[in-house]
């Protein structure tokens, strides 16, 4: 199926089928999608999330519909497109949109299902009560986003051991991320005997005053932190490091394609087709109480090699072995 295609089908805020099909399945559960961005940047994490729905028995359309409300990139709007989702009475929510989305889903409801994918610990976060029994009416999925930060400190000093400065970029919207981020990555620094600076961006004005701030502090480097808002920006972002000749890391596949030097993150084809896997299973009557916190272990490394060779740097064939993709 083409990528446009897709997204018409999937990606629209509310799918629309013909009439006659609804009286057919008068009883056809809804589920409630939340989700940052847009359906055109999600377009592969809905991919994969449709497909664990499947491997679940759900296909939308015969046996499923389902309300999609997206931000945007306003994450502000979170709270209101739960309460929606909440109010159309949808047998399960997917805040597939981070700690903010979880946060604003429970915040909704304390009844209706709600299915996670976060980077944080769902327990400190306050999501649920514990990893193996989450207790309420919220479980999900987990990624290795903060946990892999100090080896993308390790993955530049690879490439620039010379470096002595660092900056790392988070969002200071998402808190919780954001500190976890920055603590893994600063102890991962002093280690190598790294200055870190941290630099905060949560609007599309902000990134300017980062990269001249970047430029100010003389850094070596930049990584860029797992956030929702950062997510939705790969791209952009990709483009802006290359613009500025700036080597950086982020997490997203988008990211380095765009430009960016390297992506270090959660493989996504795996962590959105759990979350679809766990929706499907909800729908068909297990209780988010009682199923445990999954927690998505596939990571993927992406170098761009062209970008490297602009950047005048060379990568050592010992990593571009363990790359699992090169971009030339």
């Amino acid at each position: 199926m083409e990528r446009r295609e897709f997204i018409r089908l999937f990606g629209s805020t509310t799918v629309l089928w013909p009439l006659a099909a609804r009286a057919q399945q008068p009883a056809m559960p809804v589920l409630g999608f939340l989700g940052t961005g847009s359906p055109e940047v999600y377009a592969t994490r809905l991919r994969v999330f449709h497909e664990g729905l499947k491997e679940a028995g759900y296909v939308q359309g015969q046996n499923i519909a389902i309300e999609y409300r997206w931000t945007q990139g306003q994450n502000g709007l979170l709270p209101k497109l739960a309460a929606e989702l909440v109010q159309l009475r949808v047998a399960v929510i997917v805040a597939g949109s981070g700690t903010l989305g979880a946060t604003a889903a429970k915040a909704a409801t304390t009844t209706i299902p709600i299915v996670f994918g976060v980077a944080v610990d769902p327990v400190e976060a306050g999501l649920v009560a514990s990893l193996n029994r989450p207790g309420g009416n919220l479980t999900g999925v987990t990624n290795l986003n903060v946990e892999i930060g100090p080896k993308r400190v390790e993955l530049l000093h690879t490439l620039l051991p010379t470096a002595t400065v660092l900056a790392v970029l988070v969002d200071p919207t998402s808190v919780a991320l954001a500190n976890d981020f920055t603590h893994s990555v600063q102890a991962a620094a002093g280690a190598f005997g790294l200055q870190l600076h941290v630099l905060n961006a949560s609007t599309d004005r902000d990134f300017d005053s980062v990269f001249a701030a970047l430029m100010q502090s003389h850094a070596n480097a930049l990584i860029i932190g797992p956030s929702p808002f950062f997510a939705v920006r790969s791209e952009q972002l990709g483009v802006l490091t290359a613009r500025y000749k700036v080597p950086a890391i982020g997490s997203w596949p988008e990211f380095a394609a765009a430009g960016g030097l390297l992506s270090y993150g959660t493989d996504e084809t795996e962590y959105y087709r759990l979350v679809g896997i766990y929706a499907g299973r909800i729908l068909k009557g297990e209780k988010p109480a009682e199923l445990p916190v999954q927690q998505s272990t596939k990571v993927e490394l992406i170098i761009n090699l062209k970008t490297a060779k602009a950047l005048g740097i060379t990568v050592p064939l010992s990593l571009l072995g363990r790359a699992d993709e090169v971009i030339e």
